[in-house]
């Protein structure tokens, strides 16, 4: 095991200790959900990634925040086996100080690029819908430096946390405590930056964005005539709007008040205790988002592109003719001819999507 950390010798509060103990409900939840999700989330993101990058076919190039956002959702579930073994033995980390940083780094960078993601594709589809001539100017390079300057900033951040310090410290009961359960000097100090930029850039920002453009794409494509296509647009808003709301809202309102608690800006014991559980529920819930997201990816590709790699191929349609005599093959009945001009109907609509 790694030598003691700075937060040993800090000390713990005792009301942070108290709260820790009183949470039994946690692990039974913990191993519960997250072996779930890692099963779920593996199976649908992997098999989303092979969709993506060798079998559907893109006409816009929306198609990079969907492939990152799987990218993101895999490395996630990656790291949950060592997490389920941490709340199976009741919170005891046995891995070493630095799988302890890695792994809770990646943790909380799912959670914020998923975010940045949802918020990038927000825009796109705002763009798409509301300014059509300006979205076709865009390029497939604009897309890519977004998908760069995001990634740069989280691996920026997730590095800054990596080497600081130890991120693990001593509970009672000799158990060993893996990013979280900071005593109040930590709170006050060291992770207020960070939870002053989770909280602005990671949660007010993007959801004043997405809780503003959604509404507007929606009330826009309610007013279009095509049915097929307009159906499929408005599921993929209230889809996104549905995993915003029951995986992000709940968690980001939990921890403001939990980081307003241990800065001792709120000292009702009862309500710190509360707030505390309460975040236990929601950090559980933030990672069903791994496995609601596939379901994004389906809503927003064009769905012949999808069911033509996994259907069974359809016999062609054949009429028979009464006959008493013995004809050829090819005269005892005819192929029905596909009629291709339905399709193109749609063709404008078709274009939100991928």
């Amino acid at each position: 095991m790694a030598s003691l950390p700075w937060t040993m010798a800090k000390g713990l509060s005792n009301e942070t200790v108290n709260a820790s103990l009183e949470v039994s409900f946690q692990y039974p939840l913990f191993t519960v959900i997250y072996s779930l999700v890692f099963v779920l989330g593996l199976i649908e993101n992997i098999l989303v990634l092979y969709l993506l990058a060798s079998k559907v076919t893109h006409t816009s190039h929306s198609y990079i925040y969907i492939m990152n956002l799987a990218i993101v959702d895999t490395l996630f579930v990656c790291i949950l086996p060592f997490k389920i073994h941490y709340h199976r033995n009741q919170n005891h980390w046995i891995f070493g100080d630095l799988a302890c940083r890695i792994t809770g780094t990646f943790y909380y960078i799912n959670i914020y690029l998923s975010i940045a993601f949802f918020t990038c594709i927000c825009i796109d589809r705002y763009i798409a819908v509301l300014h059509p001539f300006t979205y076709i100017k865009i390029k497939g390079t604009h897309y890519t430096l977004v998908v760069v300057a995001l990634w740069l900033a989280a691996v920026s951040i997730a590095i800054s946390l990596i080497l600081e310090g130890p991120l693990h410290n001593i509970n009672t009961g000799n158990k060993t405590a893996c990013f979280e359960n900071f005593p109040v000097t930590s709170w006050t100090h060291r992770m207020v930056p960070y939870n002053i930029l989770a909280l602005v850039f990671g949660f007010v920002i993007p959801f004043a964005v997405i809780l503003i453009s959604y509404p507007l794409i929606a009330k826009r494509i309610s007013h279009i005539r095509h049915n097929m296509f307009k159906k499929k647009a408005l599921r993929t808003i209230y889809l996104i709007l549905f995993i915003c709301t029951m995986c992000f809202l709940p968690y980001h309102l939990t921890h403001l008040f939990h980081f307003l608690a241990r800065a001792e800006l709120i000292k009702n014991p009862q309500f710190t205790n509360f707030i505390y559980k309460m975040r236990r529920v929601t950090l559980a819930l933030v990672s069903f988002n791994c496995c609601l997201n596939p379901i994004l990816y389906y809503f927003m590709s064009a769905s012949k592109q999808w069911r033509c790699h996994i259907r069974l191929r359809s016999r062609p349609k054949q009429v028979y003719t009464i006959c008493d005599r013995k004809f050829s093959n090819h005269s005892c009945f005819y192929q029905s001819k596909s009629e291709p001009k339905l399709e193109s109907k749609n063709t404008r609509m078709k274009h939100w999507f991928m």
